[in-house]
């Protein structure tokens, strides 16, 4: 067999300097945001105090990066894009010790060779500027020009000469993440460097430099900036140091966590890493604070040695390996407990308390005690309880979640939910649980009769449906007994019914009383307009206000009240980890997340009509021996089984 570097008549040859960079630039130039990457990595080198970023059709037409660093002199602005022109290191040694982010050489020769590149160049002891165009790796320009002290680099049409490569980006509002999260990272990473990133006119940031000297207090001024000031009570501060590394940054509070990654930053030396095993670390610090599926927000900073990390062992510099990986995995678990201990986030007790403590969250998971809806015992339940008139007529006029009641009637000591309109149809436990005592339902041993116990209308007897801790439901078969999860088969209701309502494309909607206003992440801006329409279908009436502004004016009728917000962000949150899916997988988990987030909590009480009600719409599902997930609905024993357990 010929090797690879042969011909096809056996020769070896030496490929071409522009086929090289082509196949370089399919390591280093994977889509916009590797160019975004490479460009502000250099501007940030090349000592740039300010900072801005122009793109185009989601980077696809235009990338640009405009600078106020040191600038490049007429020779070396046409050098910099020859393949392995550096300034950043000089021998072997220096690769042991390196301490600017990029140094490779290959980034300008390999965009260059798959777009056409516009730079314009200028130091300050210039009297004129440089300008070079470069298309598809050939240098077709390079002449003097005007131009203030920096560099301004426009990569446009990229993959213009790879169609190929073209077809594998995704759609605009995914390339638009990935360059969003890009900048992003590098504006944590340099507070004191204003940012300032445009998309197709629109302003995504405006960050102006950090005014504070000290560093944590700066980061903290990049992170709110970045995120919202709503999160400053939600930051804890963690600040650590061995004899060889030393930790700084914040982590959130247990409140402030996501359902994606997506929040995570992690720097090795001020450069940004991805690393699931230390990322595994700061989650294992907060315990059992966070609910199952949670990942707490993060942006902490390592700084180390840099002869004790190989930064040099992926294309995009994205990966580094350490020397002790373990060892750092304890020190980041350890320091981050400690912070989050400091301000009294962890609880505090001793080991007779544990007991106790383990009691109370297994009453609260199972016999309506306090909890949250994720299973932290630590916060508020967003699942809000259900209220009569008296109770609902308390909420503050003001309040977004304020809607119109009614009071159905109660059933013995049960409180069933307020109603939220006059005629609703559907939705809130309050009427799709509650459909009247004239409907008996079927009698058989798979469906058990669901009437009101007495007599019906026909004089024939009724079977009981009774409520164990407010967590299941019982109720006698032809030939046994029937336990149901009021949990998980309301989930299986409310999925079948949401998934119905997006292969429509129409779902019933309960208008609210007074919008409710959502803030959207810069990021979720234009993920949001994708998933416009399955919003609208699942019920939600939502309209575009100013700049990254949503007023919520309408939600499915199963939204339970106060929670617009809560379950529009997780509706978001599981788009971003779906949204590279063929779109009938997407919306079925949709439907599956809507439905988890809306249905009754393990706990909530339920009237004996509710109960009752739960059952028939269980019954009337394509599926109902198990929710979206696999969890069992329901169990049921034969008296022969039952007889088993008594030795009869």
């Amino acid at each position: 067999m010929a090797d690879d570097s042969t011909g096809s008549d056996g020769i070896i040859e030496v490929m071409s300097d522009r086929l090289a960079n082509q196949i370089a630039a399919g390591e280093v130039v994977q889509r916009p945001a590797s160019v975004a990457k490479e460009l502000l990595e250099n501007a940030l080198d090349a000592g740039a105090s300010s900072l801005e970023v122009i793109l185009k059709e989601a980077g696809s037409t235009l990338v640009q990066v405009i600078d106020d660093g040191c600038g490049m002199s007429r020779a070396d602005a046409a050098r910099c894009f020859e393949r392995h022109a550096t300034s950043k290191i000089r021998s072997v040694d220096d690769l042991e010790r390196i301490r600017t982010l990029g140094f490779r050489g290959e980034a300008l020769a390999s965009i260059a060779a798959v777009s056409q590149v516009t730079l314009k160049t200028k130091r300050v002891e210039d009297e004129a500027g440089t300008l070079v165009r470069v298309e598809g790796g050939e240098i077709t320009e390079h002449r003097p020009c005007a131009a203030p002290q920096g560099t301004s680099v426009a990569v446009q049409n990229l993959f213009y000469n790879v169609p190929a490569r073209r077809n594998f980006l995704k759609t605009p509002a995914t390339e638009l993440k990935h360059l969003s999260t890009t900048v992003q990272v590098l504006a944590l990473a340099h507070p004191r460097v204003a940012v300032r990133m445009e998309h197709d006119g629109h302003e995504h940031y405006d960050l102006p430099a950090a005014q504070s000297e000290e560093a944590s207090a700066a980061l903290k001024e990049r992170i709110l900036g970045l995120f919202g000031d709503e999160h400053d009570g939600q930051l804890v501060p963690v600040r650590d140091a061995s004899s060889d590394l030393t930790l700084r940054g914040f982590v959130g509070t247990p409140e402030f966590h996501r359902k994606t990654r997506g929040q995570q930053f992690l720097f090795v030396n001020e450069r940004y890493v991805r690393d699931q095993y230390l990322s595994h670390a700061v989650k294992k610090a907060y315990g059992d604070l966070l609910p199952d599926g949670a990942f707490p927000f993060f942006a902490l900073f390592l700084e180390m040695d840099p002869r004790r990390v190989d930064v040099n062992v992926h294309p995009q510099k994205s990966e580094v390996k350490f020397d002790d990986q373990s060892g750092i995995y304890g020190f980041l678990r350890s320091a981050v407990r400690e912070a989050l201990g400091r301000v009294h986030v962890t609880p505090q007790f001793d080991a007779d308390d544990a007991a106790a403590s383990a009691s109370g969250r297994d009453r609260s998971d199972g016999t309506g005690g306090a909890t949250s809806r994720s299973g932290t015992p630590s916060r508020p339940t967003s699942f809000q309880p259900r209220r009569s008139d008296a109770d609902a007529s308390k909420q503050p006029p003001s309040s977004p979640a304020a809607r119109p009641s009614t009071s159905p009637e109660r059933d013995g000591d049960s409180v069933p939910p307020a109603s939220r309109s006059e005629g609703e149809a559907s939705g809130s436990l309050s009427t799709t649980l509650y459909e009247g005592p004239e409907d008996t339902g079927p009698a058989d041993d798979a469906s058990p009769d669901t009437g009101t116990e007495g007599r019906d209308g026909a004089g024939g007897m009724r079977r009981p449906v009774w409520g164990l801790h407010d967590t299941y439901i019982l109720t006698p078969t032809d030939t046994g007994l029937m336990m149901v999860d009021q949990r998980a088969a309301h989930v299986r209701v409310l999925y079948e019914k949401h998934r119905a309502r997006l292969s429509e494309g129409q779902g019933p909607s309960q208008q609210l009383l007074f919008p409710h206003t959502v803030e959207l992440d810069p990021s979720d801006s234009d993920l949001f307009e994708e998933l416009l329409p399955d919003l609208r279908a699942l019920g939600f009436e939502i309209e575009r206000m100013s700049g990254r502004t949503v007023a919520v004016r309408g939600v499915p009728a199963d939204v339970p009240d106060g929670d617009e917000s809560g379950i529009l962000e997780d509706l978001l949150d599981q788009y971003k980890t779906e949204q590279d899916t063929v779109s009938d997988e997407r919306r079925e988990r949709l439907a599956r997340t809507l439905a988890q987030q809306s249905a009754v909590a393990r706990g909530q009480p339920l009237s004996e009509n509710e109960r009752r009600a739960l059952l028939r719409d269980l019954f009337d599902c394509e599926m109902p021996y198990a929710d979206p997930s696999g969890t069992p609905t329901m169990e049921k024993w034969s008296m022969e089984e039952i007889d088993d357990r008594f030795g009869r």
